[in-house]
């Protein structure tokens, strides 16, 4: 007689949760919420024995969170250019 379980063998992919967290506070927080998102579904795609699901979620979850780490600065340094350009510009052509 066989027994037959849910339970998966092994353990589930890296979530990649972590690299999501430090995306989202301390580079781009939309596509780090997006990356967190991604990566709590690992878990429960695991548990569902969903396990092309849950290698899919981490992916994207670690697609979303490299896209966010090269963005973010980025964004930062096109904001800090054109800031010092507008205020450079006020001050060799203001009164």
């Amino acid at each position: 007689m066989e027994i037959q379980t849910n339970q998966q063998m092994g353990t589930p992919p890296d979530n990649n949760l972590v690299w999501a967290i430090l995306c989202t506070v301390l580079c781009c927080m939309p596509l780090g919420i997006v990356s967190i998102i991604k990566a709590t579904k690992v878990r429960d795609l695991w548990a569902q024995g969903d396990i092309m699901g849950a290698q899919r979620a981490a992916d994207e979850a670690k697609k979303w969170a490299i896209w966010g780490a090269v963005i973010g600065p980025v964004i930062t340094l096109i904001f800090w250019f054109l800031y010092f350009i507008v205020f450079a510009g006020a001050a060799v052509f203001g009164n």
